[in-house]
């Protein structure tokens, strides 16, 4: 099962278990509602699948960084 699974949503897979990391890790240090955890998992989860349907990077840092020069070269 996990070889049909795997190399078509190991993305995903690797999402939600990063958020179901840091959710027990949070439960460890202090205790929340178990809706806090299903939040990380399920954040890690589309974080996952945002990675595995685009192509592109979720954060655009290039043009980040270009708008940061932009804005602070005059002061050069």
């Amino acid at each position: 099962m996990w070889k049909d699974i795997w190399p078509v949503y190991w993305k995903r897979i690797i999402g939600a278990g990063i958020g179901l990391f840091f959710g027990i890790i949070y439960l460890i240090v202090g205790f929340w509602d178990m809706l806090f955890v299903a939040l990380l998992v399920g954040v890690g989860y589309w974080i996952g699948k945002e990675k595995e349907d685009a192509s592109h990077p979720l954060a655009p840092l290039e043009q980040l960084w270009q708008t940061f020069l932009k804005l602070f070269r005059p002061y050069r």
